[in-house]
């Protein structure tokens, strides 16, 4: 039986012979149903219709759905010598992709964001013999297909490897995470935040919401939380979750100062 991949979102639901009803994550006040109403594509349909991109952004090689599918987002590949972890997922997961990332070393873990880019994160996990894939487990009842890879993982923060850490800062999601990676920005450390803190499009600000398409704000105390969460972390670079929507140097003392200008907007 199929798989099913909401059209709206891409989360990935468990195989069927026929769609869900209704998509969980698309309901919540966060997101919206499509206004032609709720859809699902088949795995199969998704392959046949899409296929996924790798390039080059900022030093990082990012994974993405061509066509756009869903909310559009890139996947982040961070390279260490044992695998990359995986930051945040794309709603597809093909052969050659799958191919290419094992000649950069083969897949070790993957850890998310938020429930928005949870994708097709089983059949990655599945695809590099059930590598684990950690979501903070304070979202967990937005996990669209349970599978034993999943790490609902809790508490503030989960050490990965010796320069990977994450770091659950709240706001756009209760569990929200972001991934500081030691050695990112040639050893100047590196914040990879999804839109927990989006990139503006000057690309020298960061902004925060609670829900983006609704136009929703994040509240002071939660905004607060994050800078708390982030001002002992040293980075000199920010990946956003689109591409080139990076802040490339002196991101620190850019994220700092957003978050001073986005308090003075809502106060």
């Amino acid at each position: 039986m199929p798989l099913w991949s909401c059209s709206q979102c891409g989360a990935q639901f468990p195989d069927a012979a026929h769609p869900p009803t209704a998509c969980l994550i698309c309901e919540d006040e966060r997101q919206f149903v499509n206004w032609s109403g709720q859809s699902f594509l088949s795995r199969e349909e998704m392959s046949q219709r899409h296929r996924l991109i790798w390039r080059d952004d900022l030093g990082l090689t990012g994974l993405q759905v061509e066509p756009s599918f869903a909310i559009g987002q890139r996947a982040l590949l961070v390279r260490e010598p044992d695998g990359c972890v995986m930051w945040d997922c794309v709603p597809l997961a093909t052969d050659e992709a799958i191919a290419h990332l094992r000649a950069l070393g083969g897949l070790k873990a993957i850890a998310i964001s938020h429930p928005h880019y949870y994708g097709a994160v089983a059949d990655w996990s599945e695809a590099f013999g059930g590598v684990p894939a950690y979501l903070h487990g304070e979202d967990r009842a937005f996990v669209t297909r349970p599978h034993p890879s999943i790490v609902p993982w809790t508490g503030d923060s989960l050490q990965i490897s010796d320069d990977i850490r994450l770091h659950r800062t709240g706001g756009h999601f209760p569990g929200a995470s972001v991934l500081h990676w030691r050695k990112g920005a040639e050893g100047k450390g590196a914040l990879l935040v999804g839109d927990i803190a989006m990139v503006a499009m000057d690309r020298r600000h960061v902004s925060f919401m609670y829900s983006y398409p609704n136009y929703i704000p994040l509240g002071a105390a939660a905004v607060r939380r994050i800078a708390d969460v982030t001002a002992p972390l040293g980075f000199d670079r920010v990946y956003g979750a689109w591409w080139e929507r990076n802040i490339e140097s002196d991101a620190k003392a850019a994220f700092e100062s957003s978050v001073k200008r986005y308090l003075a907007a809502i106060a």
